[in-house]
């Protein structure tokens, strides 16, 4: 026997792992390599975490089987973990879409969570090096302090989330030891990203950078309409984010600027009412001034609104619904807020989290192959994915 031994093990102190913690109960261990617990959750939302969202659903996620996060998400919903919250009196609001803030800090989430697995024990700036199974129990090896321990446990939670922003510590391992066991791994992207452009697109963007418009985006059957902001390496924004796990290299994004209007009836209207504006001048009440000038000399539509024909107008209105722009790449994992793809869920219980392949190992969170939408959807996969696992723990 190891000299620590423990019923279960969890791999990562993110929010799936802490979450799952705090149904396990006592005689558990999380180990992590950062230096503080829940790092993602402290960044999130601004500092504020964008915790959950109203509207959640199972149609909020992308993965190989669309279905499968529909057991988790109905087990433990959105509205089990505000009450959590309300229940630790940590304050919070609606900001758009349904997407739930913290009033103050994202560290009250951090707090409350580490209360609620306060029987755990958390073993911070801990490396993980070895991963085995025999006998019906893990060893782990550790680096800690400068020491090399092992960890003999029945249970085994994997939890240490995907490639997304490396420059907090993360890496592949997740999908490393999930092979190691004999689990497939789905192609991995960066999802919820800003994209980028080279040549004269990229140029014009920058000259663009901080404009920002309502609009719609699609691609690929998806469509997202909420703001895009123009950047000096390409498009953001949370439609550019959104579409962005839809979107793969060579795609073309389909923007309908102010989706809001009908801009044909609007830009007659103007012609009546503003002939003698420039028609620059029009686009400029309906977008920011910079945008609304480049758009109008790219479309070919100049001078004054009165002197335009109906067929011009319509060439513009067209125009503006109907903006295409061919992304290069990515800015990848550095900047994504997510990790698209990941274990496959065909060797996962829908239910309990757990390997079909190999007894007492349990896959959460970030890590898995099913990704939310931008808008606190990831933060409650993590949520139900870690409570079905440490509900399922909990009652062997």
């Amino acid at each position: 026997m190891p000299p620590h031994s423990v019923t279960t093990l969890i791999l990562g102190a993110g929010a799936a792992g802490l979450m799952c913690a705090g149904f396990t109960g006592p005689d558990t261990l999380i180990v992590d390599h950062a230096k503080a617990a829940g790092e993602k959750i402290r960044i999130s939302g601004g500092g504020r975490c964008n915790f959950t969202n109203l509207g959640c659903a199972p149609e909020n996620f992308l993965g190989e089987n669309p279905h499968f996060p529909k057991s988790a998400l109905s087990r433990y919903t959105q509205w089990d973990f505000i009450d959590l919250v309300d229940r630790h009196r940590i304050a919070w609001h609606e900001k758009t879409l349904g997407q739930l803030f913290c009033d103050t800090s994202s560290k009250g989430i951090i707090a409350m969570l580490l209360a609620e697995a306060a029987e755990a024990e958390l073993w911070l700036g801990t490396e993980i090096i070895e991963v085995a199974h025999a006998g019906g129990r893990y060893r782990v090896t550790l680096e800690r302090e400068g020491r090399r321990i092992t960890v003999g446990a029945r249970n085994l939670v994997l939890a240490t989330g995907g490639k997304s922003i490396p420059k907090m510590g993360a890496t592949g391992l997740a999908y490393r030891i999930a092979e190691q066991f004999g689990h497939r791994i789905t192609e991995t992207r960066p999802a919820l990203v800003p994209l980028t452009f080279d040549g004269p697109r990229k140029t014009v963007f920058a000259a663009l950078s901080g404009a920002s418009a309502p609009v719609r985006v699609a691609c690929n059957g998806a469509a997202f309409e909420e703001a895009m902001l123009f950047t000096h390496r390409g498009l953001s924004g949370p439609a550019v984010l959104q579409i962005s796990s839809y979107w793969r290299e060579g795609d073309s994004l389909a923007v309908t600027f102010r989706p809001d209007e009908r801009l044909f009836d609007l830009l007659r209207d103007r012609r009546q009412s503003d002939g003698a504006k420039e028609v620059a001048t029009i686009l400029a009440d309906l977008l920011p001034k910079k945008l609304a000038y480049h758009l109008a000399a790219e479309i070919g539509v100049t001078g004054r609104i009165g002197d335009q024909s109906d067929a011009a107008l319509k060439t513009l209105a067209d125009a503006l619904t109907r903006w295409e722009v061919t992304p290069t790449a990515s800015e990848g994992y550095r900047t994504a807020e997510v990790t698209l793809g990941g274990i496959a869920t065909d060797g996962i219980s829908s239910k309990t989290m757990e390997s079909k392949l190999i007894p007492g190992l349990f896959l959460i969170g970030e890590a898995v192959d099913v990704t939310g939408w931008l808008g606190g959807y990831n933060f409650q996969w993590a949520w139900a994915s870690g409570a079905a696992a440490g509900r399922a723990i909990a009652a062997r």
